[in-house]
């Protein structure tokens, strides 16, 4: 339980199911206050029950970029600073990246990235004026490793580490930390209902598609991660004092993003000849 002292006002996109709704009630019961964006009032009068006085819901949709920083100022006025920002609010689109319609690829984007963004530069005034803050942006070990058949979130989720990471560089001197958290399978709704699946059309795909694809609807809430305990790592790392820039959370984050950084070792050796001969004499 956090003390008068400790706790901190959370400001979390997408609290109505997932990593979001987990990390929300977690905090309330430590003590915390949050705000949680939602996407109707009826939601957000629901979400306030939760624990009225501590829980406060924001109707709030961050692809509607242009509402974002008056939302952010309503919240600074009416329910205080903001400490730490959890970026959240995302979705998996599921498909072939040849059949993948480009609509469907701006409409992940606009949610996993631009709407992120917009959150950061919203709280980013006054978290410089204040000279602290925390933000989270949860990313994915799929912002690191790659599977045939996701390659649109994949972009989404590796755009979201660099600008995570470039971010946190640019604000260090400020008090200001940023961390990517990278979760493996979670028992979310990430796989199920969450998830958006592209139209097949072209059958030389389906070897390498379709076989995934059964897999991860037969593992979906099956998965290793229990989203109470990643909850509780996530507070706890907004209390310490020197917060890192990643966070891979999950046995299977740890194993397939080691086998991707020894692949990428291999191959840049193997190819170190080659990379080299390119510079002037």
């Amino acid at each position: 339980m956090a003390d008068s002292s400790s706790a901190k006002t959370l400001l979390i996109t997408g609290v109505s199911s997932g990593f979001g709704r987990a990390l929300a009630e977690q905090a309330l019961k430590e003590g915390h206050r949050v705000v949680g964006t939602l996407r109707n009032a009826q939601d957000t009068q629901a979400f306030e029950q939760l624990k009225p006085g501590s829980a406060f819901g924001y109707v709030l949709d961050v692809t509607h970029n242009e509402l974002i920083p008056a939302t952010i100022a309503d919240i600074e006025a009416e329910v205080g600073s903001i400490d730490v920002l959890v970026n959240n609010a995302g979705y998996g689109y599921e498909g072939v990246v040849e059949e993948a319609s480009l609509d469907a690829v701006r409409q992940q984007f606009e949610v996993n990235v631009f709407g992120a963004v917009a959150m950061i530069q919203g709280v980013l005034p006054y978290m410089r004026k204040r000279r602290a803050g925390h933000i989270l942006n949860i990313t994915s070990m799929g912002g690191i490793i790659t599977l045939p058949g996701l390659g649109i979130y994949h972009g989404s989720k590796f755009a979201l580490e660099g600008i995570s990471e470039s971010l946190a560089k640019e604000v260090k001197g400020l008090g200001i930390h940023v961390t990517a958290v990278e979760p493996g399978g979670f028992r979310t709704d990430w796989a199920g209902r969450s998830m958006t699946r592209g139209e097949r059309s072209i059958s030389d795909y389906d070897d390498v598609f379709e076989p995934l694809r059964q897999r991860r609807q037969e593992y979906s809430g099956k998965q290793l991660g229990d989203p109470v305990k990643a909850a509780q790592v996530m507070l706890k790392l907004i209390a310490t004092q020197n917060p890192p820039m990643h966070l891979l959370l999950g046995s299977d984050a740890i194993k397939l993003v080691g086998e991707k950084l020894a692949f990428l070792q291999q191959e840049f050796s193997e190819w170190e000849a080659v990379s080299r001969s390119t510079d002037f004499q």
